[in-house]
């Protein structure tokens, strides 16, 4: 019994869905089409009704566009889209997302975190996270595993460097530009209107710098708390 035979009139979730290979597609295309398949080394066709989610870190659109992603399999996962922005553009999650690990991996590991310090969790959440949640899953746990005591002490060394590396890396013109603007508004307070606001330090138009913020996934919702405030 496969995977999709086993999530009959249940769901099904697939990680990393930009690298199956292209010859594995068309099998999965017919499973969501049809709901038709069959076993490996059978010649009987079974059915399977199955609510499919899937994730991937990739672009598939461009995917499609170089032939490296079936076009007809991407509008057939593309039903219901959610885009999560990265870590780096969603700062705010990042407390409640290494006390929920330092409590998770504390649990395994049969000790007590009690208490983060607070330039520590400012170190983490100043951190631009390039491998997002899965980075800060893998160094929490790290952090756990050398904690002696009931304060988490992670080895913030290693942030810094990996962030001086990261800063020698390419980066392409659309990141630099996110990375401008978010800067500017964190510089602002996150006024974007106004003399002393982030759009007449960027050179722009209210209007424009919105547009590069939805377009960029750079969230909007403490600069509108923050103009609610200057009204």
């Amino acid at each position: 019994m496969g995977r999709f035979e086993a999530a009959d009139f249940g769901t099904l979730f697939l990680d990393e869905i930009g690298d199956i290979p292209l010859e594995l597609q068309p099998k999965l295309l017919r499973v969501l089409q049809g709901g038709e398949f069959e076993r490996l080394g059978s010649t009987q066709t079974r059915r399977a009704n199955v609510r499919l989610v899937v994730a991937t870190n990739k672009d598939l659109g461009k995917l499609v566009a170089q032939n490296q992603f079936r076009n007809d399999l991407y509008y057939r996962l593309n039903v219901f889209p959610i885009l999560l922005p990265p870590l780096r553009d969603r700062r705010g999650d990042i407390p409640s997302l290494v006390r929920h690990f330092a409590g998770i991996y504390a649990e395994r590991m049969n000790k007590q975190i009690k208490r983060i310090p607070a330039e520590v969790m400012e170190a983490l959440v100043d951190h631009s996270w390039p491998g997002n949640i899965r980075e800060l899953q893998n160094f929490i746990e790290r952090s756990v595993i050398l904690a002696d005591e009931n304060t988490l002490r992670p080895p913030l060394e290693g942030l810094r460097q990996a962030a001086g590396i990261e800063s020698l890396e390419p980066i392409t013109m659309e990141e630099a530009e996110r990375v401008h603007i978010r800067k500017t508004l964190e510089q602002t307070n996150w006024v974007i209107a106004g003399p002393r606001g982030a759009a007449v330090r960027l050179g722009l138009k209210r209007s424009t710098v919105y547009f590069r913020m939805r377009k960029l996934g750079i969230s909007r919702d403490v600069a509108r708390r923050q103009e609610r405030k200057n009204v």
